[in-house]
């Protein structure tokens, strides 16, 4: 990882880290925030997943018209540290810890690979 690199991560991870301190505390059933993201691609290739316990807790989430305040937030946190998104929608994603049992027999790294995959196919 080139030194640029590293000060990228650096900010993604304080920015990331107050979004889901946040959430932990506004949204039930939020449980933790993550991303991926190719260096050689940034800012186009970063990808960030809010994750919530249950698919019944994100389904409520979207119901009570949540989503658009923490994608504001996102968007805000990272501009604050110097990242800017410019497709939003497309950058963040919303799973849940059930479907990820179901699906991939809780396995978060095979889950965010297959979506890195399947985001290059489309």
């Amino acid at each position: 990882m080139r030194k640029s690199d590293k000060k990228i991560d650096n900010q993604l991870r304080l920015a990331l880290t107050d979004v889901c301190e946040n959430a932990l505390e506004l949204y039930s059933g939020f449980e933790w925030i993550t991303h991926t993201v190719d260096y050689n691609a940034f800012p186009k290739s970063l990808r960030i997943v809010c994750v919530f316990d249950t698919e019944q807790q994100l389904r409520q989430f979207n119901h009570q018209g949540h989503k658009t305040a923490l994608l504001a937030q996102i968007k805000r946190c990272l501009a604050d540290g110097g990242i800017e998104l410019n497709n939003l929608d497309k950058q963040v994603s919303f799973d849940s810890e059930t479907a990820c049992q179901q699906q991939h027999n809780g396995n978060w790294a095979l889950r965010l690979k297959a979506a890195i995959i399947n985001d290059k196919l489309h």
